[in-house]
């Protein structure tokens, strides 16, 4: 019995610690990429067309980050990141 209730507190810990490293390796919060972007577009010398694709790819990824839908968001903040030059 006590073999028994060893094994299953080491399997519990086990699975704990997997469980909390899968967490950690997730993607960074939308809010991170979020400061990014203002912090490029700030800085950035744009024309109106890119201005406006960067406003509108900033728009989708607020809604998406406040959906809290964090790869999608973080993906139109890459997009905009990548015409900010950065």
């Amino acid at each position: 019995m006590k073999k028994y209730a060893l094994s299953l507190c080491l399997f519990v810990l086990s699975t704990n610690l997997v469980t909390s490293q899968s967490f950690a390796a997730g993607p960074a919060p939308c809010e991170d990429m979020l400061k990014d972007v203002r912090a490029a577009k700030a800085t950035a010398k744009l024309n109106e067309a890119d201005k406006a694709q960067v406003d509108q790819l900033e728009a989708k990824g607020v809604e998406r980050c406040n959906a809290d839908d964090d790869k999608r968001a973080d993906e139109f903040f890459a997009q905009a990141l990548k015409l900010l030059g950065k």
